[in-house]
């Protein structure tokens, strides 16, 4: 077999790999968005199962929420930058725009990490009822969700740092890509079933 056809056999199985890779990160995508619409049910379901305690209205700051609505929403699309200078082999471009995600994801879990702080110090942790019960649970296993995805993007950094845009190097950061906007997508309807209502 000569070098050139070799190097081509390798090519198309490379590309057949990272296919496979994609795929069946979809899949994951589909069970995790099960395990959210779970979520979203039982949080429906228990919404006025407040047990005399805490109601929604006394709970949640709009201001607040708003800030952390926008770092994740801006995070999206801060990465969608770093994307498109992936597709133009802009590496330092890239890293930048990945560690400017990152700020913002910071920003988003740590305004989070406060709300919650404040919460359980007004008396309204998840042990309060069943109505803060499934708030919490859905709300952060989000927030991990999102702890996770910055983890993520940390080693992407250092990945495109150490081993620049390869084939292997882009096709992680295109499904880092899609993690990241559909946690965007479900704070979009966490945002729209948990807090915008109490608000109306």
């Amino acid at each position: 077999m000569s070098h050139n056809r070799l190097q081509q056999v390798m090519a198309e199985h490379l590309e057949e790999c990272l296919d496979n890779r994609e795929f069946g990160f979809w899949l994951y995508l589909m069970t995790d968005a099960i395990i959210f619409a779970l979520l979203f049910a039982t949080y429906v379901s228990m919404f006025r199962n407040t047990a005399n305690g805490p109601e929604p209205i006394n709970l949640f700051d709009l201001k607040h929420v708003s800030l952390e609505t926008a770092c994740l929403l801006i995070s999206s699309v801060t990465f969608g930058f770093a994307w498109l200078a992936a597709m133009n082999k802009k590496l330092p471009t890239v890293m930048l725009w990945l560690i400017i995600t990152l700020v913002f994801g910071v920003s988003f879990v740590s305004l989070e990490i406060a709300e919650f702080a404040e919460m359980i110090r007004e008396g309204a942790g998840p042990q309060a009822s069943g109505y803060l019960s499934s708030f919490f649970t859905l709300v952060a296993t989000h927030g991990i969700h999102v702890s996770i995805g910055m983890l993520g993007i940390l080693m992407m950094v250092l990945q495109v740092f150490m081993k620049g845009l390869t084939p292997q190097v882009c096709s992680r950061l295109f499904r880092l890509g899609l993690f990241w906007h559909f946690l965007d997508i479900v704070w979009i309807g966490i945002f729209s079933v948990v807090y915008l209502p109490v608000f109306i």
